[in-house]
């Protein structure tokens, strides 16, 4: 790591822990190529959409206990 970046992560590193984690988060994004712009609205979209379901009364919910049961029977094949 060059100078110029240590100087930079000692000053982030003064920042809150919500800041810190807000940098760290916009820093990965940059990495992995963008993605589709448009990727953050799409998942708010589909979070309302599943949380209105389960308001409704419409969404199936699964116990914990159920999915990890499963997963391990999946695992285990």
């Amino acid at each position: 790591m060059g100078a110029e970046a240590l100087r930079i992560l000692e000053q982030a590193l003064t920042l809150s822990e919500t800041e810190r984690a807000e940098l760290a988060a916009k820093l990965l994004a940059s990495l992995d190529g963008g993605g589709a712009p448009d990727a953050e609205q799409a998942w708010a979209a589909e979070v309302t959409k599943r949380a209105e379901s389960e308001v409704r009364g419409e969404a199936k919910l699964i116990d914990w206990e159920e999915v990890d049961g499963e997963a391990a029977q999946i695992v285990t094949r």
